[in-house]
């Protein structure tokens, strides 16, 4: 998959992502804040910003917040509904996540919600955020997850690894810029690795209505109907982690989401 591929299925899809429920409205955007707990003197960085709803969310409660996004197009709609919220401290930019181009211990918090699932490199976005966040920044993420047990039975083990597969296909048939959503054990290895101390790790689930998640990403007829077919022929562990629910020609299924924060140990 090439960065590119993500710029092609978000470029138009700013007034989608405006709109959305789960990314304006989203019950973890509120409880991210929640938990953060962000200072008027902080210098923050929303990655991905898509329309910019987390860095809306943050930009009261900081001095300044960078809204970057690899995709140039969904710059000016962010800075559109900032304006209308008379939000004066954005500052909008078009910026790779896995090359941050900010100076070391330049940033106080670094946010990014539902968004690494793209990013081919995620152990290397981790250490980009912690080479420009000072010591003792935060970084907060959001992200969706896959299921993950700790067992040592090894039938149990295949289970999961396979369900993990399966809803990684799921999602990256619905948008095949989609790379790879991680479990929870993966992102806080990849925190602690990268020097992060974790001061808050919760999950929270989000309900999905299926046809405007499948509209979003202008998914074709035939793969809407085998995206269908994916959730009513799941395997158990799948069906147990989305938790499909049908209802005539209405489906609803939910997905999990991560909120992880880490401070930042550094000496330097």
């Amino acid at each position: 998959m090439t960065k590119s591929l993500i710029q092609q299925q978000f470029g138009n899809k700013a007034n989608a992502y405006a709109t959305s429920t789960v990314h304006a409205h989203g019950a973890s955007l509120q409880r991210l804040v929640d938990l953060v707990k962000p200072r008027p003197h902080w210098r923050a960085l929303d990655i991905a910003t898509a329309a910019g709803h987390t860095a809306h969310a943050f930009a009261p409660h900081v001095k300044q917040v960078i809204a970057t996004d690899i995709t140039p197009q969904m710059l000016p709609k962010a800075r559109e509904l900032a304006a209308g919220k008379e939000i004066c401290n954005l500052e909008p930019a078009a910026v790779d996540a896995e090359r941050l181009p900010f100076k070391k211990n330049s940033l106080d918090l670094v946010m990014c919600r539902i968004a690494p699932h793209h990013f081919p490199d995620p152990a290397y976005f981790v250490e980009e955020v912690g080479r420009v966040l000072r010591p003792d920044g935060l970084f907060a993420l959001v992200d969706n997850i896959v299921p993950y047990k700790r067992t040592r039975r090894k039938k149990e083990q295949r289970a999961y690894a396979n369900a993990c597969d399966y809803i990684n296909n799921f999602e990256k048939l619905r948008d095949p810029s989609h790379a790879r959503c991680l479990t929870s054990y993966e992102w806080e290895a990849l925190f602690q690795d990268t020097g992060f101390r974790l001061i808050s790790n919760e999950t929270m689930r989000k309900k999905m209505n299926f046809a405007p998640w499948a509209a979003r990403m202008d998914v074709s007829a035939e793969d809407t109907t085998r995206l269908r077919a994916m959730l009513v022929q799941a395997p158990k562990v799948v069906k147990e982690f989305l938790t499909p629910e049908i209802e005539g020609d209405t489906i609803h299924f939910y997905l999990t989401e991560l909120i992880l924060i880490g401070k930042l140990n550094k000496s330097d």
